[in-house]
């Protein structure tokens, strides 16, 4: 499920947002620090700007080469990998001065070492902070949250069905007999190990086996459209994720209609990510958006644990229907979790 490597993910855009944020603060605290007399807002921002403009180029350089060298320092045993990121970004910092020094503006050999100091304490931060955030993701402490929260999903599942079968046996216990049948064999997935991933097509199988038990008891009120385009199914992906979508898109949207609805599941790929779209009709009344928000919460925090914050999950209203989006990375999971 995540990455053995202690070395920080530097393809993950969650890495790359919180070193650019912990840079920020330390040029934040060095115009503070050599903030001279009669200091005010003004002058802070403008030594601010101008020490940013000379930091901003190497440190996306730096930032730039150690997403390329990324591959082959996470092979590397953790110290020479550590050693690897200081020479690399010593040495390109170093470069990125020699190159302002000749083609900008000419520096004082006191300004390139405190370029270099400033570098080193750079990356000593960074990689600490990083290190941190790392240990309070680590893979015991993330699978035990994947557990709770999994745990969580199962119960409503589990209650539906059971209504849905409960609701067939005396008026037609040959359908309930069959929606039984599906029912344990639903449950022997759901209540596998799922703390890694599974296939795209075990989600699609798993939801396609929820509607028609949901069928049974809605009837003609329910109605669904699959819309596949080039679907990787061997994509994996985490459990439980389209799923919990349905019911809500059932729970919310459809059993409110007296005439019922339809609810529309489209799965495509979308640049480098993979789309999930569901929506459905607008409830006329919103005495259950209290359990539509425990889900999509739920499903959020999941998606934060397996890719941090290289997946989405948005939700709006268009055309009289509430639409669900999940955006998931199609590269490889070593690429896109944690650092």
């Amino acid at each position: 499920m995540r990455k053995t490597s202690r070395i920080p993910n530097f393809r993950n855009l969650g890495i790359h947002l919180r070193v650019l944020l912990l840079h920020l603060c330390l040029l934040a605290f060095l115009t503070v620090y050599d903030g001279q007399s009669g200091w005010n807002v003004s002058l802070w921002l403008n030594d601010l700007a101008q020490i940013g403009s000379q930091w901003a180029p190497p440190l996306l350089i730096v930032m730039g080469a150690l997403t390329l060298a990324y591959p082959y320092l996470s092979r590397w045993p953790y110290r020479w990998a550590l050693a690897g990121i200081f020479l690399l970004a010593i040495s390109l910092t170093a470069f990125s001065a020699l190159a302002y020094h000749r083609w900008i503006t000419p520096l004082a050999t006191s300004q390139v070492w405190q370029l270099m100091l400033l570098c080193v304490a750079d990356v000593l931060v960074c990689l600490y902070y990083l290190d941190l955030l790392q240990r309070a993701y680590s893979p015991a402490i993330a699978e035990a949250r994947l557990q709770a929260l999994q745990a969580r999903i199962r119960p409503h599942f589990l209650f539906n069905s059971l209504n849905a079968a409960l609701s067939l046996i005396r008026s037609q216990p040959q359908r309930a007999e069959n929606a039984l049948e599906d029912m344990a064999e639903l449950f022997r997935v759901l209540m596998a190990d799922n703390r890694d991933l599974v296939p795209l097509s075990q989600e699609i199988a798993l939801c396609q086996q929820y509607l028609n038990i949901e069928k049974l008891r809605l009837d003609e009120r329910l109605q669904y459209d699959w819309q596949l385009y080039d679907v990787p199914t061997e994509m994996m992906i985490p459990p439980l994720i389209l799923q919990p979508l349905l019911e809500n898109a059932v729970y919310h949207g459809i059993e409110p209609q007296s005439q019922g609805g339809l609810i529309n599941i489209e799965i495509r790929p979308s640049g480098k990510s993979l789309l999930l779209r569901i929506s459905n009709p607008l409830s006329p009344r919103s005495d259950k958006s209290g359990g539509n928000k425990m889900a999509l919460k739920n499903i959020r925090e999941r998606l934060r644990l397996h890719y941090d914050l290289e997946a989405q999950l948005r939700q709006y209203e268009a055309d009289q229907r509430y639409i669900v989006e999940i955006l998931i990375p199609t590269r490889p999971m070593s690429e896109v979790v944690h650092g």
